[in-house]
């Protein structure tokens, strides 16, 4: 994988999106406000590739700016960060279980019906399959050891729930979570994320990282019910160069 990184700006090849899109992908992650040379330097990697997601850490209108006037570059998303502190706990939901390298489980695939995306609201990926990358995410996720899994079941045995998490730059990250739409009473989400502050907790790690649309509204007031706090937004831009 290509890869440059340096105060201003980090950029690196998408080897996954690549290969899914079947377009040639990049990212550019903008951690500061740019000076016109890092900006040149930066958009002399751009003609490489045929798509290029664009993220302006913390939302800095200077990049912004440059972004608007120097690129065919829309806004495509803004990323909205959240982190939680993890307490003690001494107690696993009842309702729910914990699975690492999870088999492949229709059950779990089901589920994964979610209606913000911007694989979606980008055209150029929702013609290249963008209503199928959390489905895709999913079976990449089976039968991988970094990779764990709390799972929910109703009364029947059915699977009702499900959160996928991993750990990174030590700390557990979420990056998927379902929950059935036949669910009608509360507090399944909440049970779901217990479980996940429960083993991060056994594991010794004491902070959970999640992001999400700022869009999806529900999963914002979620996050916050559950004792999540804001600590970043961050608009996505994405290039395309066909």
């Amino acid at each position: 994988m290509r890869k440059y990184v340096d105060d201003a700006f980090n950029f690196y090849e998408l080897k996954w999106d690549t290969e899914f899109f079947g377009v040639s992908s990049a990212k550019a992650i903008l951690k500061k406000p740019l000076s016109l040379k890092e900006w040149e330097e930066l958009k002399t990697r751009f003609n490489d590739y045929e798509f290029v997601s664009i993220v302006n850490n913390n939302s800095d209108p200077i990049n912004a700016q440059i972004i608007g006037k120097n690129t065919s570059a829309f806004l495509a998303d803004v990323n909205i960060q959240f982190k939680k502190k993890i307490d003690n706990i001494y107690e696993m939901p009842s309702n729910t279980t914990i699975h690492r390298a999870l088999e492949r489980t229709n059950q779990v695939i089901e589920l994964a019906d979610f209606q913000n995306s911007k694989f979606l609201e980008d055209h150029e990926l929702a013609k290249r399959g963008g209503d199928k990358v959390y489905r895709q995410w999913l079976i990449n996720s089976f039968d991988n050891s970094d990779k764990f899994f709390v799972l929910s079941k109703d009364e029947n045995g059915k699977i009702n729930g499900f959160l996928l998490f991993s750990y990174s730059d030590d700390a557990c990250v979420i990056e998927l979570i379902a929950v059935s739409r036949d669910v009608t009473s509360g507090g399944l989400g909440t049970s779901l994320f217990k479980a996940v502050e429960y083993e991060a907790n056994q594991r010794g790690y004491n902070e959970i990282r999640v992001g999400t649309q700022v869009k999806n509204m529900g999963a914002i007031n979620f996050y916050q019910k559950v004792g999540c706090k804001q600590v970043g937004c961050h608009q996505v831009f994405h290039l395309w160069n066909l």
